[in-house]
């Protein structure tokens, strides 16, 4: 892969790092980022060599969710439905992937962003990075997001997140369980590569039947979860306010709902 991807993949020794590349656009999942990453994933599965994986984003954000602008210039239920059930299958094959997934998070996670932190085995932030599920404030409840970040917090600190739509600190993130450890910036490499150094120790056979056995007994109804949730956003999509909040934000404008 060149600069110029939108997904870059760099492996060492027995670590696959996948780096966002699309960092004028904070990292936005666009489809082409979503179709190279769900390709990679697919190819890492089969990978004997990886027994560990990083995903992370270039520049100053780790991903600030789904591209907004992306999706405004399409206004049909059906691609609505066909892009999150992409999204969706991509953050599910993380869990389903026989080797442990560390995201490495710098700047933000917002929306589908934050959803990837929390489709992630485990997660290290700089302690300066911000959390939110920030489709609210646009008029477009984070469903998909929701049940990812339901799986990882509490009920009451999931709705609030999701009702509100603000941010929390890093510090709060760890306190709620979204993330493992928040870290001095300086020390965000560093804690990663303790991570992945000790999990890459261990009996390959071991650590990947252990996840296995994690997600299929405490997340067995996912795929459900995700199958409602699909249809929830699809048809959130489609309308009048939340196309009103989503130009408005592509804009640089408040939003004029009644």
């Amino acid at each position: 892969m060149t600069t110029e991807d939108v997904l870059l993949r760099a492996d060492h020794d027995a670590i696959a790092t996948l780096t966002l590349n699309r960092p004028a656009q904070y990292n936005a999942l666009s489809e082409e980022l979503l179709d190279a990453l769900g390709a990679e994933l697919i190819r890492l599965g089969s990978d004997d060599t990886i027994r560990v994986v990083i995903i992370t984003g270039a520049g100053k954000a780790f991903c600030s969710g789904h591209d907004l602008k992306e999706m405004r210039t399409h206004h049909d239920e059906k691609y609505n439905r066909h892009l999150f059930r992409k999204c969706s299958d991509m953050m599910q094959s993380i869990i389903g992937l026989p080797q442990p997934v560390i995201a490495r998070v710098q700047g933000m996670a917002t929306a589908a962003g934050c959803q990837l932190v929390t489709s992630c085995d485990l997660a290290i932030a700089a302690d300066d990075v911000r959390f939110a599920v920030s489709g609210i404030s646009v008029g477009l409840f984070c469903s998909t997001p929701g049940v990812a970040l339901s799986r990882n917090i509490s009920r009451k600190h999931a709705m609030e997140m999701l009702l509100t739509g603000e941010f929390i600190d890093a510090d709060t993130a760890e306190r709620y369980g979204l993330i493992n450890h928040a870290v001095p910036r300086a020390d965000l490499d560093s804690t990663v590569e303790r991570l992945e150094t000790v999990i890459s120790a261990r009996p390959t056979e071991a650590v990947r039947l252990g996840k296995q056995l994690f997600y299929r007994q405490i997340e067995k109804p996912l795929a459900e979860a995700y199958n409602h949730a699909i249809d929830s956003m699809a048809c959130n999509l489609m309308q009048e306010a939340t196309l009103e909040g989503i130009d408005a934000f592509i804009e640089k404008r408040p939003p004029r709902w009644d």
